[in-house]
C-alpha cells in the first residue's frame, strides 16, 4: 500500500477523525516543560511512563523520541515528599525518599532515610537531570538505584489515539559503557536518534536499563547525570549540566526583558500573573521569522495561525514585539496557490503546521494545513492593530502584499457564493468538518439539535472582516492609498448593515451562532455573540442586549461564561465546545464588554475567571474547564484532557486587566489613554512598569475608588503622556 494513503482505524466514530481520546484519568499528575520545538511530559515524580493516564514522554518536532524514563530505588518506586515546577519553568524539582524496605520480613531501611532530588530541564532538544542521593542514616549504606527507559518514536497523533498500519524501523545499540542510542528510520526515510548519556559510568547498562550500586557513607551525598539528546538525523552535542541550567535561566530572563510588567494589591493575583507570564516566555518559540507563541502542550506545541495571533493580539499591550514576529512568520507561508488536501487557496492564511512523520507521508493533512475561517481575517486585523498600538510603518509596508492577499482571499475563495459574508467548507474530507475556533463535528447546530450543514458563516468571523477592514484602511491611508482605504471603510460598513440584518434574532436577544449553507440561521445563544461585540459590528442596541444575556446564569456560571447556554438542545457542561468553559473566550469576551462601556460586567468576569485560576493547579488557568454551575465551597471541574499550559488561556489575565483599564495607544500623539478605568474589587491599585510606546516608556499606578480610579504617574522615560478618557 502506498504510504501517503495508508488507512488509519480509530476507536472512535468517523466524524471525529482528530479526537484527543482520554481513556484513563491519570494516576499522578503531569508536569510540563518546553524549549523551542523540545518539550517533556512527566508525571509528578519526574518520571515518564510510569503510570496510567498521561501523554508521557521527550517530544521534539512532533515525534515522541522517549516514551519511559523510570526511577527505582532497591527495585521499587520511591516515596514523593513534593514536586514542583520553578516559577520561571525553567526547571522541575522533585524531592523523594526511600519507602520502608523489608528482606524476609525484617525491616532492612527505614522509610525516610535516603533522600533523592531530581533537578530536570531542557535545553536546545535535550533533557538533562541531575540526581543527588544523600544517606542520611547514621551508618553506610549500599543501594541500588535502577534507571528504566524506552523509545517508540511515536508520532503525536499517534499518541494522541490514531493507529497506523505500517511502521518504520527501530533499533537500539551501545555506544560505549556510558551511553545507549535508540534509532528510527521512519516510513517518510527520515532518520531519527535519541541518545542518553550517563556520568559517572554505570554498573551495569543493557538496551532499557542503566544501573548503579552505590555505597555511601553517613551524610554522604552522590551526584548522578542523565542527558538525553533528540535529533534528525543526529542528536546535538549536549552541556554540561551547570552551564545547561545556567543558561535556560538566562534564557528564561531575557524572554521577558521588552515586556511590560504587572503588579497589583493582591498576592494570589500576582501569582496568577507571574505564572501566565512565565508560561507564555516558554511557549514562544524563537522561529526564523521572529518570536511566535506556540499554542499549548502537550497537543499543539507547534504554529498554530489563530492561536498565535490571538495570543499575539491579547499580548499586544505588553509586548508588541510578540504581533511582529507572528505576522512575519504567517506572512511567510501564506497560501500562494490552490491545494485541496491542504485546504488552500491564494491569500490564506496558515491554521497548523507539523513536521512529525504522519504529517510528512500526508497520513493526517497537517504539514502545511490551512483549514481556517478565521486566521485569514485575524491576520488583517492583527496587523491594523499592530500598527495602531506602534505606528511601525516600516513594518506595515513589508506586510502589504500579505495583507492585500488576505483581503483578496476574504472577498474571493471566503465567499465563495458572493452572499457578503465569509463561510468554509472543507475542501477534502480528511480536513477538519468544522474551521472556526470552535471546530468540533458537532460545534454548529440548529435551536432543535440538528448539525448545520455547509457552508457555513460564522457570526464572530463576519466581525473579524469587519474590524479586519477597518483597520485595513488606516494602513493603506497612512501608505497614501487613499482610494482603498475609502474603499475598505464602505465595505465594512455595507458588512455590517446585511450582518445586523441576517445575524440578529430579536426571540433571542442575541446573533445567531451561525448562517447554514441554506442562508438559514443557528439560532442557538452562544458565546460567539460576545466575539462579535469585541469586534464592535455591533450596534450599540443589540450590543446592550448580548451583554446582559451573557452574564445571566444560563451563559454565567460563576467561574466565567460558557461556550452555549444551559437552555440549548446540545448543551454538555462536559463538551469540548458546546457548554464548556474557555478562558480566552472570556478574555475577548471582556474587551467586547469594555468596547461598548459595560464594565460592571467586565468585573465580574474578571472576578470568577480569577477566582478559577487560584483553585487550578499552580495557579494556571488551562485550555478550557467543565461549564458546571459553580457552588459554595468548591472548585471549578477541570476537564480531563485539556492542553496546559495554553498560550491564549496563560494571556487571559493580562487581556482581562486591558479590558478594565481601557488601555489605548495613540503613537502620532505620543500617548497612552484609559477610557473608562475601572479595577474589580479583589484589586485596590494596580502598578504597570515599562509600559511602552515609540522609545518613551512609563510607570503608572492605578488605585481603585468607589465609583472610579486615581491615577499615578511613577516614572517617565521620554515624552510620553497619559491621559483618563470619561465617557
Amino acid at each position: 500500500m502506498n504510504n501517503e494513503t495508508a488507512p488509519l482505524s480509530m476507536d472512535k466514530a468517523p466524524q471525529t477523525p482528530f479526537y484527543i481520546s482520554a481513556t484513563s484519568s491519570a494516576m499522578r499528575p503531569r508536569r510540563t516543560l518546553k524549549h523551542n520545538d523540545t518539550f517533556v511530559v512527566l508525571d509528578s515524580h519526574g518520571d515518564m511512563g510510569a503510570s496510567s493516564g498521561g501523554p508521557d514522554g521527550l517530544f521534539h518536532s512532533d515525534t515522541r523520541f522517549l516514551s519511559r524514563f523510570e526511577l527505582l530505588l532497591n527495585g521499587v518506586h520511591p516515596l514523593l515528599l513534593g514536586s514542583n515546577v520553578r516559577d520561571d519553568n525553567s526547571s522541575l524539582t522533585v524531592d523523594l525518599t526511600n519507602p520502608d524496605m523489608y528482606f524476609e520480613d525484617r525491616l532492612v531501611l527505614s522509610k525516610d532515610t535516603v533522600h533523592l532530588i531530581r533537578t530536570i530541564f531542557l535545553w536546545h532538544d535535550s533533557a538533562y537531570q541531575r540526581l543527588a542521593i544523600r544517606n542520611y542514616s547514621g551508618e553506610s549504606l549500599t543501594l541500588r538505584l535502577t534507571m528504566l527507559f524506552d523509545s517508540d518514536f511515536a508520532d503525536l497523533f499517534e499518541v494522541r489515539g490514531l493507529r497506523r498500519l505500517r511502521r518504520g524501523v527501530a533499533k537500539r545499540s551501545l555506544i560505549d559503557p556510558r551511553a545507549i542510542a535508540f534509532d528510527y528510520e521512519g516510513l517518510d526515510r527520515t532518520r531519527r536518534r535519541v541518545v542518553l548519556n550517563f556520568e559517572p559510568e554505570p554498573d551495569e547498562i543493557s538496551a532499557t536499563t542503566a544501573s548503579y550500586q552505590i555505597t555511601l557513607a553517613p551524610q554522604q551525598a552522590v551526584p548522578i547525570f542523565t542527558t538525553i539528546s533528540c535529533g534528525s538525523p543526529d542528536p546535538p552535542k549536549p552541556v554540561g549540566f551547570l552551564r545547561g541550567l545556567r543558561s535556560i535561566h538566562r534564557s528564561q530572563r531575557l524572554g521577558a526583558h521588552d515586556c511590560a510588567t504587572v503588579e497589583t494589591s493582591n498576592d494570589l493575583f500576582n501569582e496568577v500573573l507571574c505564572r501566565s507570564m512565565a508560561d507564555l516566555i516558554m511557549l514562544i518559540t524563537e522561529t526564523h521569522e521572529g518570536r511566535y507563541p506556540y499554542a499549548g502542550i502537550p497537543w499543539y506545541s507547534t504554529t498554530f495561525g489563530r492561536d498565535g495571533l490571538i495570543t499575539a493580539l491579547q499580548m499586544l499591550w505588553l509586548d508588541p514585539g510578540v504581533s511582529k514576529g507572528v505576522l512575519r512568520r504567517l506572512a511567510g507561508y501564506q497560501a500562494r496557490v490552490s491545494d485541496d488536501a491542504a485546504d488552500a487557496q491564494p491569500g490564506k492564511i496558515l491554521h497548523e503546521m507539523r513536521c512529525g512523520e504522519m504529517a510528512i507521508l500526508r497520513e493526517v493533512p497537517f504539514g502545511l494545513y490551512y483549514g481556517s475561517v478565521d486566521a485569514t481575517p485575524l491576520f488583517v486585523m492583527l496587523a491594523g492593530l499592530y500598527f495602531e498600538r506602534t505606528g511601525d510603518g516600516d513594518t506595515i509596508q513589508e506586510l502589504w502584499p500579505a495583507i492585500e492577499a488576505a483581503l483578496a482571499w476574504i472577498d474571493n475563495f471566503g465567499d465563495a457564493d458572493r452572499d457578503g459574508f465569509v463561510e468554509y467548507y472543507r475542501a477534502s474530507e480528511r480536513g477538519l468538518a468544522n474551521q472556526g475556533w470552535k471546530d468540533s463535528f458537532d460545534s454548529v447546530f440548529h435551536a432543535d439539535g440538528r448539525l448545520a450543514e455547509g457552508p457555513i458563516a460564522l457570526a464572530e468571523v463576519q466581525g473579524y472582516v469587519y474590524r479586519a477592514k477597518h483597520l485595513a484602511a488606516r494602513c493603506a491611508e497612512h501608505l497614501g492609498k487613499k482610494e482603498r482605504a475609502q474603499r475598505l471603510v464602505s465595505e465594512a460598513n455595507r458588512l455590517a448593515e446585511r450582518f445586523d440584518a441576517s445575524f440578529w434574532c430579536p426571540e433571542l436577544e442575541t446573533y445567531a451562532l451561525a448562517l447554514d449553507g441554506a442562508k438559514q440561521p443557528c439560532r442557538v445563544r452562544s458565546s460567539n455573540a460576545g466575539q462579535v461585540l469585541f469586534t464592535g459590528i455591533a450596534k450599540p442596541e443589540r450590543a446592550s442586549k448580548v451583554a446582559n444575556g451573557l452574564l445571566r446564569p444560563q451563559f454565567f456560571s460563576g467561574w466565567g461564561i460558557r461556550t452555549i447556554a444551559n437552555t440549548e438542545a446540545r448543551y454538555n457542561p462536559m463538551s469540548y465546545h458546546n457548554g464548556s468553559i474557555w478562558p480566552h473566550d472570556n478574555a475577548l469576551i471582556a474587551l467586547g464588554l469594555a468596547r461598548y462601556g459595560h464594565k460592571t460586567a467586565v468585573a465580574r468576569l474578571f472576578k470568577g475567571l480569577f477566582d478559577a485560576a487560584v483553585y487550578m493547579d499552580i495557579e494556571r488557568l488551562p485550555e478550557l474547564f467543565c461549564g458546571f454551575q459553580r457552588s459554595p465551597g468548591r472548585g471549578p471541574t477541570h476537564y480531563p484532557v485539556a492542553c496546559s499550559p495554553q498560550a491564549w488561556a496563560s494571556a487571559t489575565p493580562f487581556t482581562l486587566l486591558e479590558a478594565s483599564l481601557g488601555l489605548e495607544f495613540a503613537p502620532a500623539a505620543n500617548e497612552i489613554r484609559l477610557r473608562n478605568p475601572r479595577l474589580p474589587a479583589f484589586l485596590d491599585w494596580v502598578v504597570l512598569r515599562g509600559l511602552r510606546l515609540g522609545q518613551s516608556s512609563i510607570d503608572l499606578k492605578i488605585s481603585r475608588h468607589i465609583n472610579d480610579v486615581g491615577m499615578e504617574v511613577l516614572a517617565r522615560r521620554g515624552q510620553l503622556q497619559v491621559s483618563v478618557l470619561l465617557e
